[in-house]
């Protein structure tokens, strides 16, 4: 088992004690993708879907693959 570099680690809290817009900018951008994402998945039924993007934190890109990519809703182009 690795461990932490509690050097890195106290800079990245640093960081962000520091430049506190930029943890707000990305945590609302995180909260917008996923909120979508989540409801979209809901609506769809697809519950593999919903518990991956709940459960994992990828800061919007795996919300924006499913959105854009795998949950189109029904009715949409694409759909059989």
């Amino acid at each position: 088992m690795t461990k932490i570099n509690m050097n890195s680690y106290q800079q990245l809290i640093e960081f962000f004690a520091q430049n506190q817009l930029v943890f707000m900018v990305l945590t609302l951008w995180s909260l917008f993708w996923k909120g979508l994402a989540l409801w979209r998945a809901g609506r769809n039924n697809q519950k593999y879907w919903f518990i991956a993007i709940l459960v994992l934190n990828t800061v919007g890109i795996l919300e924006m693959i499913y959105l854009f990519w795998i949950g189109k809703t029904k009715g949409q182009a694409g759909d059989s």
